[in-house]
């Protein structure tokens, strides 16, 4: 076992597992088994999240005929589907139900995040009204539905699909906000009985039983190992004392628990030692709430952790905090490290990590590389060899600020930033940057700006204290979530990114110490104050590690109005790419759907969704061979735009 741990080394480490050093091995190999090419098996279509799928009917020559196919709403079941113009563009969707009479935020309803899963003839999603439903792709006809009591609402996120074998039939898990893994017969839309309890497994059992009031469930889906199903949960962001992060597998017959990999180890436990005194103990977060993925070849696993509580004052959490906002791969039978690589050491700024990190196959310098690729909310993106941890174009520690937080806060005196890709989204910003779209709005940026006494501004590791600052970027990124996807044949990473600051000061409260936020934006006009682009999609060529293109993404039509063009808009959702040569996004907040030509970043086809689609669009070939383009449509969550009850588009060519 290789172990080192310093000021500018700690963030990589090796482990042998069963006796082999996983940076020895140089088999290279598909992330996982071949899978039904024309389906969409897994949250990010294959067990490595590259998001790619081979199918053509669609592609750069025709995707402008691009058309609705059909609608399913959640709450309604199937609606008749609005045409569109030969343009490829749509009207605002008429009679869109639970859409506010002007259109405003706020409206009463229930989001979704949801990315479907279709496998062998069948769709199955979860809804944020307590159901799980399987349909016909080709029409969104319901064939079976399943309705929740008292377990809390089924993850935003989305599910799983295990096989099944010979003693049990096929099964699609997904957890639940009250803490529930839930096993459901893909057959017969029931509970599986041999599970455990009749179907249901409460998570909340060995992690919450000395704060049974605490927040503890799923916001994502799990990722299934052979006959493993592996959970990570969502947990509070304060106070510092709650539910630990641990990740946790289990039989995926019974239920049974099978290993335990705890996010902030225990004494005795590699990495305890950077944790002062007993600050590890019933510590909370360090917690997967984003997407594991899985290289099914080597049998690793990988977690993409999460800030430790509270997630902005770390006075009582002295040290570098393994393993919170780090990249951990495991091997995933038995749960024992393999190596980690924290991309932000003592993390003070919820820079968590949450990202699918996107297990590729990549050629520099001649040289195959199987690769992982962790997109951050700095908007950094990290490529690693997936075997050992190490960045295949290079990183360095680079100091950042030491003076200006509150008394006892110790910041790391470094933080890795990669030599290659440069920073997909801005991450400084100086007042001179401010936004100049509009008088009244740059009047309005600038009286935030110099409000308090004037806020202080920098990059992403900006000290802040009782005097607020300009964190940039914030809490939702850079990138969130949502991750990248991936072009093997051309070899490009596609990641979309959105660039505002949000303001830290730290405070008291009731909860103790803990820190002030808000957007430093305009939030009724969504119109961020930093100058634009706001929105980006850009594509990295894993061959350099450059940019090859990079493009505004979304419009704000008040400013297209005044003649003012490539602002692009926050977002908050992910790519998917195809063989025809296209990369398709929602996530804006201009309710806009579109295709890019995927060699040049040419916005070929954008058509009107009537809301944002904050998630992962799919793309599926259906039994009367058409190609399918699915997306889930609800707007609001964190970036507060408008809201419909949720509904899930479908499109295909004429």
């Amino acid at each position: 076992m290789s172990h080192r741990i310093d000021g500018h080394s700690m963030f990589l480490h090796t482990l042998e597992v069963s006796g082999r050093c996983l940076s020895l091995i140089l088999t290279f190999s598909l992330t996982g088994p071949l899978q039904a090419q024309s389906d969409w098996p897994v949250y990010g279509h294959d067990s490595g999240a590259t998001r790619y799928s081979p199918l053509n009917q669609i592609n750069t020559l025709n995707v402008a005929k691009l058309q609705r196919a059909w609608t399913y709403s959640t709450t309604e079941g199937i609606l008749n589907a609005a045409p569109l113009t030969q343009s490829g563009r749509a009207g605002e969707p008429a009679g869109v139900p639970g859409r506010s009479a002007n259109g405003g935020r706020g409206a009463r309803t229930r989001i979704s995040e949801v990315t479907p899963l279709v496998i062998n003839g069948l769709m199955y999603l979860t809804t944020p009204y307590n159901r799980v439903v399987a349909l016909e792709p080709e029409t969104g006809k319901e064939i079976w539905s399943y309705e929740l009591k008292d377990l809390g609402v089924p993850a935003t996120r989305g599910l799983a699909y295990w096989p099944g074998d010979k003693t049990a039939p096929p099964t699609i898990f997904f957890g639940t906000t009250g803490g529930f893994l839930v096993a459901i017969n893909v057959k017969t839309g029931k509970p599986v009985p041999g599970f455990a309890n009749e179907g249901f497994l409460n998570l909340r059992t060995g992690v919450t039983e000395k704060f049974p009031n605490a927040a503890y469930g799923l916001s994502s889906p799990p990722a299934i190992y052979k006959d493993l199903v592996i959970t990570g949960s969502h947990v509070q962001e304060q106070p510092a004392l709650g539910p630990s992060g641990d990740v946790r597998a289990w039989d995926v017959h019974t239920g049974k628990p099978v290993w335990t990999f705890h996010t902030i180890p225990h004494p005795g436990e590699p990495g305890s030692e950077t944790w002062e005194g007993e600050s590890w103990k019933d510590r909370s977060g360090a917690n997967v709430w984003g997407m594991l993925t899985v290289d099914t070849q080597r049998g690793l696993i990988f977690l993409p952790i999460g800030c430790p509580t509270q997630d902005y004052y770390g006075v009582d959490r002295t040290g570098a905090n393994l393993y919170s906002t780090t990249l951990v791969a495991l091997d995933a039978a038995s749960g024992r490290m393999a190596w980690y690589f924290q991309t932000t050491h003592h993390d003070i700024w919820d820079y968590d990590l949450e990202a699918p990190p996107a297990l590729i196959d990549i050629i520099v310098n001649g040289r195959k590389i199987p690769a992982v690729a962790q997109m951050t909310k700095e908007g950094l993106l990290f490529v690693l060899d997936r075997t050992n941890g190490k960045p295949v174009y290079g990183v360095q520690e680079r100091a950042v600020p030491q003076a200006g937080f509150v008394s006892g806060e110790h910041p790391w005196p470094t933080q890795p930033f990669p030599v290659k890709p440069p920073p997909l989204a801005r991450n400084s910003f100086a007042p001179e940057e401010i936004a100049k779209v509009t008088p009244e709005h740059q009047k309005y940026c600038e009286e935030m700006l110099n409000s308090n006494g004037g806020l202080r501004t920098g990059g992403p590791y900006l000290d802040f204290g009782e005097k607020p600052a300009i964190i940039f970027p914030g809490t939702l990124g850079g990138g969130n979530w949502h991750g990248v996807s991936f072009d093997p044949k051309l070899g490009y990473i596609f990641v979309n990114t959105q660039s505002f600051g949000e303001v830290f000061q730290i405070v008291d409260s009731p909860r103790g110490r803990g820190a002030r936020r808000y957007k430093f934006w305009d939030g009724d006009k969504l119109w961020p104050c930093s100058a634009p682009p706001w929105g980006e999609l850009s594509a990295v060529d894993t061959k350099t590690g450059d940019i090859v293109w990079r493009v505004p993404l979304g419009v704000f039509d008040e400013l297209e109005g005044k003649n003012v063009h490539n602002t692009g808009t926050p977002n908050m959702g992910g790519t998917i790419a195809t063989a025809g040569g296209l990369v398709f996004v929602g996530a804006t907040v201009d309710d806009r759907f579109r295709a890019f030509d995927s060699r040049t970043g040419k916005e070929l086809w954008v058509t009107n969704i009537g809301a944002a689609a904050h998630t992962v669009p799919i793309t599926y070939q259906g039994k009367d061979g058409r190609q399918y383009v699915a997306l889930m449509v609800s707007g609001g969550g964190f970036l507060g735009d408008h809201t419909i009850a949720p509904i899930l588009l479908a499109f295909a060519l004429p």
